[in-house]
């Protein structure tokens, strides 16, 4: 029998990661058990990632060997039954995470207003094949829910762009800038469909007549909508080492900074301002020599093999 630590070498060098996004709002309890049994189950399939645990569901996106991918997926189907939320397959050329963690959460995905309650009501679901027609309806305002950094990258032709930074944003925004008696139909979008359940709950609550998401987010859309019809311009951030995917899920080549966490092109990555894992050109700016020394130490380190 194969030792679990030669397992564990032979997924470390497999050419495939499969990857798992997912979520489900559900009522949960008895967290703290459940997140020692998701822990334990998950380090011995030697299963990479994050899984958040909060009253209100599921959320995460894991990695792994092909069979313990299917194995965890019976099990949290068990626990949580992830199968009647969101689940979206994806593959990955190397390792896209460090570590397995399993954290509990006020929330899945936070936004911090009592008015948006997605196991109560949320938007109307749209397919991905049926979108582009969302997209080209001058009557619906299209909204990107996603934050500045991930929007720089790509959005879809015709999506306004809040400009927020983090998702708690959205309610201000919403409060501040639009007006349900004059908008009278919404359609929003993000990474995987997670945020879109609680933007649209939110927007419903606040009085808004029609309120459209995309199910499965744009992920789904870019899995299943064929290049030459998609009104998707650019990639799609992803919160794992692939940083970026396009059509087909396929990896678009982007880098992280390690400094701000913006996602750099190759282009982005030939300029004066780059220094890998020390500064880009979001961040060149406001670096600080005694920082950019901290930086470089660190990534001389990291070279060196002394980080997982």
């Amino acid at each position: 029998m194969m030792s679990p630590s030669k397992n564990a070498s032979l997924i470390e060098s497999s050419q495939m990661w499969k990857v798992l996004a997912l979520y489900r709002f559900v009522k949960l309890k008895d967290l703290s058990s459940l997140k020692e049994t998701l822990q334990a189950r998950c380090e011995e399939l030697h299963i990479c990632g994050t899984l958040l645990l909060a009253p209100e569901g599921i959320n995460g996106t894991i990695a792994g060997e092909e069979s313990a991918m299917a194995t965890i997926l019976q099990d949290l189907d068990a626990h949580c039954g992830v199968r009647q939320g969101e689940v979206k397959i994806s593959y990955a050329q190397e390792k896209p995470f460090r570590r397995m963690k399993v954290r509990l959460k006020k929330e899945i995905v936070t936004m911090r207003t009592p008015k948006a309650t997605p196991e109560e009501v949320v938007g109307t679901y749209v397919e991905a094949q049926d979108w582009n027609a969302l997209l080209e309806d001058p009557d619906v305002l299209v909204l990107d829910t996603r934050n500045e950094y991930e929007i720089t990258i790509g959005t879809f032709k015709n999506a306004v762009n809040p400009h927020i930074s983090t998702f708690t944003e959205f309610v201000p925004y919403v409060e501040t800038q639009l007006n349900p008696t004059q908008t009278k139909k919404v359609a929003m979008f993000c990474t995987g469909g997670i945020r879109c359940e609680k933007a649209s709950s939110f927007m419903l609550n606040q009085g808004f007549e029609t309120v459209y998401h995309l199910k499965g987010g744009i992920l789904k859309y870019l899995e299943d909508v064929p290049p030459e019809e998609s009104l998707w311009d650019g990639a799609c951030f992803v919160f794992d080492r692939r940083v970026a995917v396009g059509h087909h899920l396929a990896e678009e080549g982007y880098e992280m900074c390690f400094h701000c966490g913006w996602p750099l092109s190759e282009t982005d990555r030939t300029l004066a301002s780059y220094e890998k894992g020390v500064s880009c050109l979001h961040c060149v700016e406001g670096l600080t020599p005694e920082s950019a020394a901290r930086l470089r130490m660190r990534q001389e380190q990291s070279e060196a093999g002394l980080f997982e």
